[in-house]
């Protein structure tokens, strides 16, 4: 069992920028971050793979978003730079245990607020 705890939501301007934070309780495959806007289904943002820090992301956040990790910290971070109002949603992180596992673990979520 992984829990995770994320960190870092919050109000911001457009254009502003805000980290989130999620801290693994144990090891994991790959961590990734999705998100959930108001009346829609939740959506992919960006994954890491934890073995060699391999990336993917969404298009609509490429370029402004940024997927890293602190091994020592067990801990994925989401950069996220150049944010417009369309980025409001709950974000939240999740994790696989292995290469042939689907996203079994889940953060509670943390609210981002982009205002125009």
């Amino acid at each position: 069992q992984v829990q995770l705890a994320e960190s870092g939501g919050g109000l911001v301007q457009a254009g502003g920028s805000l980290r989130l934070s999620c801290r693994a309780s144990g090891p994991t495959f790959k961590v990734g971050w999705f998100r959930q806007l108001p009346g829609k289904e939740r959506e992919f943002v960006a994954y890491i793979r934890w073995t060699d820090g391999f990336t993917n992301y969404a298009d609509s956040v490429k370029g402004r978003f940024t997927i890293s990790k602190d091994n020592a910290k067990n801990t994925a971070y989401l950069q996220m730079n150049s944010l417009k109002p369309e980025d409001t949603a709950v974000y939240y992180c999740a994790a696989c245990k292995s290469s042939i596992s689907g996203y079994s673990y889940w953060g509670q979520g943390t609210q981002v607020t982009v205002s125009s």
